[in-house]
């Protein structure tokens, strides 16, 4: 059997294919539509469209987005991807080929605001019950199963405080109770984390984010079993089109060429920032796996290969001393995306999970005083010089 290749390998070379023109770099297929031979082929393609027998709509075939998908599914160890129009289309999607009424599912607390408004409010309207429990505690996630349980969905680490989650244990819950286990790995990406390897069923990602690397596009993806991703969710984007697009999905598969190396510098800015914040006489406290002091620091270094690029810390004085420090900023770029070569910060109770209730962000402990600052490629002197600004005037 070869040799895997090394993950830098794959992230430049997998999934290419080139055309009869012998392009080096990946080829745009800006096509709504692709032409047959005769109608027997058209007939044989709208029959039966898939990964490897042709192309007929780019609605959900399109060489572009398979070799993004490819690419992917290569670096996260998957037998399959299909890639979506955003984070969020990749968690709907999921969740519309694996739930039905009456289904339930068990979900951490500590997951992007959106997807807790998907399945506490859109699901729930067709009859799909969701139990939320703390990332952390496999007992409450023991605790939260049900008959009816189907899937245990989570993110790890949590966005925005990095609560780390045992991705095995979970698994092995998971399967013993006839669910599957669907991890979102935008934080870590494959370059930190492998969820699959680990016991997951489905990994998904906000390609929006670290996939892309510098905040041009949208995507979203998900990975897994052979069966549901080209069975289930390629006919779900076919009916219900949340698809890439392909010229998307050619600067996402540009990006994964260099993710291995901006996740590392990430994480090495990250580490930085949060040792300097640690030792900060303004700040209470720091939310990172890569410090001894987080409370899942060993955990995390048996799933991840680092920290990671996202740092939270509470500020003393709540709001109104956060919003001080993010107004004094003149360098970070103030918005709620994360994943860029330019480091962003945002008031995560304002902003990404705003729309929850003070009850909910409470018990997800996202507190007034907590900014979430997302490492980019500059230098950290600058970041922490920047910083320093606002949290000299509290």
């Amino acid at each position: 059997m070869a040799k895997e290749q090394d993950f830098s390998t794959l992230g430049v070379r997998a999934g290419t294919r080139r055309s009869e023109f012998g392009e080096h770099s990946e080829a745009l297929f800006l096509t709504s539509s692709f032409v047959f031979e005769d109608a027997a082929a058209a007939a044989a393609g709208f029959g039966s469209p898939g990964a490897g027998e042709g192309y007929v709509y780019s609605r959900y075939t399109n060489p572009t987005v398979t070799a993004m998908q490819d690419r992917l599914a290569a670096l996260e160890g998957a037998d399959a991807c299909v890639a979506t129009a955003s984070g969020m289309s990749a968690i709907l999607s999921l969740s519309m080929v694996l739930l039905k009424a009456g289904d339930h599912v068990v979900c951490s607390n500590a997951v992007f605001g959106a997807t807790v408004q998907l399945y506490a409010t859109l699901l729930s309207k067709f009859g799909v019950e969701t139990t939320f429990v703390p990332p952390s505690r496999l007992e409450e996630w023991q605790r939260a199963l049900r008959p009816t349980t189907k899937l245990l969905f989570l993110e790890t680490p949590s966005n925005p405080l990095g609560e780390v989650a045992d991705i095995t244990a979970l698994a092995a819950l998971a399967t013993k109770a006839g669910a599957v286990l669907a991890v979102d790995n935008v934080l870590c990406t494959p370059a930190l984390q492998r969820p699959i390897a680990l016991g997951a069923d489905f990994v998904v990602h906000s390609a929006t984010k670290h996939l892309d690397g510098q905040g041009r596009v949208l995507g979203g993806a998900v990975l897994g079993r052979r069966d549901v991703i080209f069975e289930g969710l390629n006919g779900f984007l076919r009916s219900g089109g949340p698809t890439l697009s392909a010229f998307n999905a050619w600067v996402i598969l540009k990006g994964l060429e260099t993710l291995g190396l901006r996740m590392r510098a990430h994480s090495q800015t990250a580490l930085e920032l949060a040792r300097w914040l640690e030792e900060h006489p303004k700040v209470e406290r720091v939310y990172y796996p890569g410090l001894a002091s987080h409370p899942q620091h060993e955990l995390a270094k048996t799933q991840q290969k680092t920290g990671g690029g996202i740092v939270s810390f509470d500020v003393k004085g709540g709001r109104d001393a956060a919003w001080r420090v993010v107004d004094a900023t003149q360098l970070i770029s103030i918005t709620a995306n994360l994943g860029d070569a330019k480091t962003t910060i945002t008031h995560p109770a304002s902003t990404t999970h705003g729309r929850l209730s003070p009850d909910v962000r409470k018990a997800a402990g996202l507190g007034e005083g907590l900014l979430r600052v997302a490492a980019g490629l500059e230098a950290a002197s600058d970041i922490k010089a920047d910083l320093a600004r606002g949290l000299s005037r509290l």
